[in-house]
């Protein structure tokens, strides 16, 4: 299995439990890292036989735009989306961080790490 990456997606989301999560919102990076064979792409030169990551980066940015109150919940999203959307994947590791998040300590960021597998 080949990899792509995509690194430190940022957006601005409203996740979280609180109340106040859902109205000031917070910035977010995510972490993308997918396996697939790219064995074709690699000899044809031709976009439809790789995984697109300009479709990888939408599939990111709408779902974090869906608020949710446990990043585990829009890292669950993103997997599903991802084997619906490209069949081509094999494996997805989702890393979703949420920076300075409100937890009573000087924390520069949390992040859940998802990785699923194609059934």
């Amino acid at each position: 299995m080949d990899t792509i990456k995509l690194k430190n997606i940022r957006t601005f989301s409203f996740h979280g439990c609180l109340i106040e999560e859902g109205k000031i919102g917070s910035d977010y990076a995510v972490d993308l890292t997918i396996k697939a064979d790219l064995k074709q792409s690699t000899e044809s030169d031709n976009l439809a036989d790789t995984v697109d990551y300009v479709h990888l980066n939408k599939i990111v940015v709408e779902e974090m735009a869906i608020r949710s109150q446990l990043l585990e919940h829009v890292a669950k999203r993103i997997n599903t989306r991802i084997f619906n959307e490209i069949p081509m994947v094999m494996k997805s590791t989702v890393e979703v961080s949420k920076i300075n998040p409100p937890i009573g300590g000087d924390v520069e960021s949390v992040t859940i790490i998802l990785e699923e597998n194609r059934n």
